[in-house]
C-alpha cells in the first residue's frame, strides 16, 4: 500500500484531532478545547523533542503508535515540512490500515491527535526540526502504545 500526503488542513485533519495555526496577525488563538485526557491522576507532561531530517523516500512505516487516554501536541519550534501520518483505531482493536491517512505540515502548522488516534512517529522533512510536545502521563503502561503493521509507503514529494 502506497499514501500520498495531502497538505495539512482542518477540515481534512478534523477526524484526528486539530491543526494548531500560528497567528497571521498579532493576538492570541486559544486551542485549550483540543486537549483531551481520560485520566483524573494523569500530570500534564511538555517535552521538547530534536529530530533529525528523514531522508528515506519514499518512507517505509512499519510501526504506529497511540496514547489512548491522552492528547498529543506537536508545536513546531524550528521546523520546515513534517509529515503527520494517523489511523484511527479499528473496531476489532489496533489501527485501521484501510484509513490511514498521510498530511504534509509546514514549519507554522502543529497537531493535537485526540486520544486514542494512532500515528505514525515524528518525522521531519527538509532539515532537522524542534517540536514542543503536550500529553497527559500517569506513568502507566496507558501513556503510549507501539505496534508493529504490515508495512506501508508514503511518497514524499
Amino acid at each position: 500500500m502506497e499514501i500520498v500526503p495531502q497538505p495539512l488542513a482542518r477540515d481534512v485533519f478534523a477526524p484526528f484531532g486539530d491543526v494548531i495555526d500560528a497567528p497571521g496577525e498579532p493576538g492570541r488563538l486559544y486551542y485549550e478545547r483540543a486537549l483531551g485526557n481520560l485520566r483524573p491522576t494523569a500530570r500534564p507532561s511538555l517535552s521538547v523533542s530534536f529530530k533529525p531530517e528523514t531522508r528515506d523516500r519514499p518512507l517505509r512505516a512499519e510501526l504506529l503508535e497511540r496514547h489512548e487516554f491522552s492528547s498529543q501536541t506537536f508545536l513546531p519550534l524550528d521546523v520546515g515540512r513534517w509529515l503527520v501520518v494517523v489511523a484511527p483505531h479499528a473496531k476489532n482493536g489496533g489501527p485501521d490500515l484501510g484509513a490511514v491517512c498521510a498530511f504534509l505540515a509546514d514549519g507554522r502548522q502543529g497537531v493535537t491527535y485526540r486520544p486514542n488516534t494512532w500515528h505514525h512517529g515524528l518525522t521531519v522533512l527538509d532539515r532537522p526540526g524542534r517540536f514542543a510536545v503536550f500529553m497527559w502521563r500517569d506513568g502507566s503502561k496507558g501513556d503510549e502504545e507501539f505496534v508493529p503493521v504490515a508495512p506501508f509507503t508514503i511518497r514524499i514529494p
